[in-house]
């Protein structure tokens, strides 16, 4: 995986602006691995895409990572702070999503790991859709018993069991942060989204960023792909010469 230059980031926020979230994870990480291919890339479990994402932000902005929430018993505004090595899971899966089995129910039962394809399914899907059900029915291969019907009806404990070797097996897909708030006592924990965080922090960025280059080329005629190839430090140094 390769750092992104700046001229780089602004073209995959341009094309991932109107993206949906699955896409433009896949335009980040296109972007840092130009040799895999992107079909490989959609293949990748999420938690090995989001491990990907975790590295690749953890490049592109830094090891420190901070986020707003508010508390869900008072309403307060709190603010806390992380490093990435903190939410990086022990054991995250890479590669495309492998092949895991269990028993449950009395069933001898194989499943692969969720991925980018099968996010992008469950985006799509109509309203009222029992959407860990449509999960399953896409990441489960089947009954290892010749004698099993080749379409399995699960029960909910069925499913749920499924879905808790998933996210064992896959865990940087499921990350927690453990939030406690100052002004009441009140402790939740809440779920944390790589791919939401990185791109809302390039989207703030990119503004950013557009605008400094707007004020040097109008004030010294330069294009923007020279712009774009300064330093951070020597950008910033110019547009304190202009008082900005």
């Amino acid at each position: 995986m390769r750092a992104l230059s700046a001229q780089v980031l602004l073209e995959v926020w341009e094309r991932g602006r109107a993206a949906p979230p699955v896409e433009r994870a896949l335009l980040l990480l296109a972007a840092a691995s130009p040799e895999t291919p992107v079909e490989e890339l959609a293949r990748e479990s999420v938690g090995g895409r989001d491990a990907r994402l975790l590295d690749l932000r953890e490049e592109t902005f830094g090891s420190r990572l901070v986020s707003l929430a508010d508390c869900p018993a008072c309403g307060e505004r709190l603010e806390t702070s992380f490093e990435v090595a903190e939410i990086r899971a022990e054991g995250a899966a890479e590669g495309p999503a492998e092949i895991r089995e269990l028993t449950a129910d009395g069933r001898e039962l194989s499943f692969r790991l969720p991925n980018s394809l099968d996010l992008a399914a469950l985006a799509a899907a109509g309203p009222g859709e029992d959407l860990r059900r449509l999960l399953l029915a896409r990441c489960l291969l089947g009954a290892l018993s010749p004698d099993e019907p080749a379409e399995l009806e699960l029960t909910d404990e069925t499913v749920a069991t499924i879905a808790r070797r998933m996210a064992a097996a896959d865990p940087q897909g499921e990350v927690e942060l453990a939030l406690a708030c100052p002004a009441c006592g009140h402790g939740w924990p809440a779920a944390f989204d790589i791919l939401s965080f990185f791109w809302t922090e390039l989207d703030a960025w990119a503004r950013l960023l557009l605008r400094e280059v707007h004020l040097l080329a109008s004030t010294y005629h330069w294009r923007e792909r020279d712009i774009l190839e300064l330093t951070p430090w020597r950008r910033r140094a110019y547009l304190e010469l202009l008082g900005a």
